[in-house]
């Protein structure tokens, strides 16, 4: 992965005794995009030896974490993950170093080759039908939208919504507000398949024009299909609409749900 901005250098940083000597000899370098309570570093600079990073955390951002290995382990045979090198928990803490994916974000595609756009678009959207034809019933993870709202009425009560940082869409609003306003949605029709649960532009990587994985896979799990569509064509709205028509077309929507859109993008205000 290219860094610039989006990351700042680390002293090195204590590790379990058991991943000492994986770490050995590497600079350090701390993420500062995305981190959601934790901490995230990329190790790099050892002769020989590939990139790597390392997420660590605490209490819930280490159950976090866990969550995400199991993942990473089970989307091994698909190849569209990181490969986990070394993984140690404790009571309070949790420590998840993998393989780094080369090349660029997608966000990073998008916003400086303008002339590769509609490529990208082709890329990451044939990457995401790549993992909803993993098969539903090889899943053993619920990512479905009643778990979902019932996490995000616990946020929603324990005051931890960030109410700031909502789409222009809902900007001013209160996390009761949207709460109101999404449920009125309900019920809708479930088209389960595989998701990745935050399928954003930052999460996708590329090289030489292919999609070679994901990142951030802790909320993978079987969900309707617009938990992805709808974060990806939210995402591609900032590079114009004819991006998140191209998306929905490449993926075989002719006739998106609007309906479904509206709900999932309202229910990932909460997260």
């Amino acid at each position: 992965m290219i860094h610039d901005e989006r990351e700042q250098a680390s002293p090195v940083m204590p590790v379990p005794s058991s991943m000492t000597a994986s770490v050995d000899g590497y600079a350090w370098a701390r993420d500062t995009i995305g981190e959601s309570g934790g901490t995230v570093y990329r190790l790099h600079g050892k002769a020989g030896e590939p990139d790597l990073y390392l997420k660590h955390g605490r209490d819930a951002v280490a159950d976090d974490i866990v969550s995400e290995m199991v993942r990473l382990r089970w989307l091994a045979p698909h190849k569209v993950a990181p490969a986990v090198c070394c993984f140690v928990s404790t009571d309070s803490d949790a420590w998840l170093l993998m393989d780094a994916l080369p090349g660029k974000t997608a966000y990073q595609l998008l916003e400086d080759c303008p002339d590769e756009r509609m490529a990208v678009v082709d890329a990451i959207t044939d990457f995401l039908r790549r993992l909803h034809d993993i098969p539903v019933v090889e899943c053993p993870f619920n990512s479905d939208h009643h778990l979902r709202l019932a996490l995000a009425q616990k946020r929603m009560d324990a005051g931890l919504v960030d109410t700031d940082d909502f789409d222009d869409e809902r900007s001013g609003w209160t996390a009761q507000q949207v709460w109101r306003d999404m449920t009125a949605l309900l019920p809708l029709t479930p088209d389960p398949v595989v998701t990745h649960g935050d399928y954003s532009l930052d999460n996708l990587l590329l090289r030489n024009g292919h999609v070679v994985g994901c990142i951030d896979v802790g909320r993978v799990g079987i969900a309707d299909r617009y938990q992805d569509l709808a974060i990806l064509w939210n995402c591609l709205g900032e590079f114009g609409p004819e991006f998140q028509v191209r998306m929905l077309t490449r993926y075989g929507i002719h006739d998106a749900d609007e309906h479904k859109l509206r709900f999932h993008l309202m229910l990932d205000e909460f997260f």
